[in-house]
């Protein structure tokens, strides 16, 4: 079984925490932007996946399509849709994974441990989104 998830909208890596001393101990904090993806994350998987989260090995597919920048020529945008130049910008490629992965664990697997195959694509598209396709290796 392939799970199909795709989630619309620019692509949004996970930040840095901001660490709190408490009289408890230390607390670490997802900032509001990275927070606020996970939860949409989490709601296209619950839409896309009910059953119960998958046990075992996993195989992960993860396509990053970025926006295309408004500056630049009409060619040079042709050119980005196209594929002929790929997107060296930011976000990073693991932190987009890291933030979808980490929002998916519960849902659709139990633990993002579980991923042994992983393939991440990073694109330029006039629809940006996150396609994920997870499959249990067992």
């Amino acid at each position: 079984m392939v799970i199909k998830i795709t989630v619309p909208g620019e692509p949004v890596a996970q930040g840095r925490p901001r660490v709190y001393r408490t009289r408890y101990g230390v607390r670490g904090v997802d900032p509001a932007k990275s927070r606020a993806y996970k939860a949409l994350v989490t709601q296209y998987a619950q839409q896309a996946f009910t059953g119960e989260p998958l046990e075992g090995p996993i195989d992960f597919r993860l396509k990053i399509y970025r926006p295309i920048q408004k500056a630049g020529s009409k060619a040079l945008k042709a050119k980005k849709a196209s594929g002929e130049i790929l997107p060296t910008v930011k976000p990073d490629l693991d932190n987009v994974y890291k933030a979808v992965s980490d929002a998916l664990t519960g849902i659709v697997y139990v633990d993002d441990n579980q991923v042994t195959d992983l393939l991440v694509i990073k694109r330029y598209s006039d629809n940006p989104r996150v396609e994920v396709e997870i499959k249990g290796l067992e």
